[in-house]
């Protein structure tokens, strides 16, 4: 039953699913490349494509939804979410649908977070959920991310590994598990009076609480770092480590999605104790743990280790547990009634901007070499990490509530 209380379940489902087909193709990613011969640059690429529809539906589909409602816009992404698959399960005719289809991921996914992120929070209080505390919308809608992610990377890698038809039936699998969600959100309350900022559509894309400080200062530090490191993870890992890998190349590249993205799962309950709304303690935490886990994967690239390899993808979860709960957390705390699905969607905007940076690493490697790389990226998460200290107590939500200095 979606209505009353239960109606937060539904979003919860749908929120999964389209999590599920934006992460399904991350351990596929050598198969690809040893069946059909892409090159690094290329594979990358097949990664990054992702961002360039995630990032304009993450600003534009929060303003559709207070234009129009929740409820059509989240329908909408759930069919971009089987489109997305449909369109994958025809990667073995070559690159084209690959590109087509990871680019439908990212608009999914980017509709998905923004809408379904503050849907979820109007649903886990007064009068929806009466049994929900503050944090309850934040710590659902990274929970339905992070098992939506993890499940799917779970599915499509083992049956790409073992199953039948690698190159098409992870995908067909996502689309029949997602039919009956696509449903369910139909019967979900609507939380959005419909109607935003009066004028053209532009108006609306505005986020006043973009420009407060605690924001820039503190959430937007921390937020580019919890993909980055996902990225590298179980990204970049398994591609540098391929040789190591062997033939279970895409066992390895599965274990560690699951891996990471479980114990940032399972980190939540923690994450909820280390959010303070007088500092940023679980940011702090999160941005601290996230540096250690980008050396741990540098020591584990340096070494030829796929062992080392699991170890820094535990860490890896931790920090990107920790960061998406108290980076929701700051977010619906800054965010006014109207800029919370606007808000939302910049944080994840900059945030998925990091999946960009196996590419980036591609890119330029030679004439740098990895190890260099992974020193660069040290130096830039302890500045990281020293801002964020600065901004500890500083211009917290209610004392700047213009978002002016």
């Amino acid at each position: 039953m979606a209505r009353g209380t239960q109606g937060w379940k539904g979003v919860f489902g749908a929120l999964f699913v389209c999590s599920w087909a934006g992460n399904q193709f991350s351990p596929m990613l050598l198969m690809y490349e040893d069946v059909h011969g892409y090159g690094d640059t290329t594979v990358n690429a097949f990664l990054g494509v992702y961002v360039l529809g995630l990032a304009p539906a993450l600003l534009v589909a929060g303003a559709l939804s207070d234009r129009h409602g929740r409820r059509p816009v989240m329908f909408a992404g759930t069919l971009l979410a089987m489109a997305a698959s449909a369109v994958l399960a025809f990667g073995a005719l070559g690159p084209a649908p690959i590109y087509v289809g990871r680019l439908l991921a990212g608009l999914t996914v980017g509709t998905a977070m923004a809408v379904g992120t503050s849907w979820l929070k109007e649903l886990s209080q007064v009068p929806y959920d009466r049994t929900a505390d503050a944090g309850s919308g934040a710590r659902r809608a990274s929970l339905a991310f992070t098992l939506g992610s993890g499940l799917g990377a779970l599915v499509a890698g083992s049956l790409g590994q073992w199953g039948p038809w690698p190159e098409e039936l992870p995908y067909l699998v996502h689309l029949v598990v997602t039919v009956p969600f696509a449903v369910w959100v139909l019967r979900v309350p609507e939380t959005s009076t419909g109607g935003g900022v009066p004028g053209p559509l532009r108006a609306q894309l505005r986020v006043p609480a973009a420009g407060h400080r605690r924001f820039t200062r503190v959430v937007l530090v921390v937020a580019p770092w919890i993909f980055a490191v996902a990225a590298l993870a179980y990204g970049y890992t398994p591609v540098l480590l391929r040789a190591q890998a062997g033939d279970l190349g895409v066992a390895y590249a599965t274990l560690l999605t699951v891996v990471c993205l479980g114990v940032a799962a399972v980190v939540q309950p923690a994450a909820k104790r280390l959010d303070a709304a007088d500092s940023a303690r679980g940011l702090t935490v999160a941005v601290v743990v996230l540096v250690a886990a980008v050396g741990a994967v540098g020591a584990a690239v340096a070494a030829s280790s796929p062992g080392w390899g699991v170890a820094a993808a535990v860490v890896a979860g931790v920090g990107i547990g920790i960061g998406l709960s108290s980076g929701l957390m700051e977010v619906q705390r800054i965010a006014g009634p109207r800029d919370l699905a606007g808000l939302t969607g910049v944080f994840y905007a900059v945030a998925y901007a990091g999946f960009l940076l196996p590419a980036a690493m591609a890119a330029v490697t030679p004439p740098f070499t990895t190890t260099a790389l992974f020193g660069v990226l040290l130096v830039l998460g302890g500045v990281s990490v020293a801002v964020v200290v600065a901004g500890y107590r500083r211009h917290l939500p209610g004392t700047v509530p213009d978002g002016r200095p």
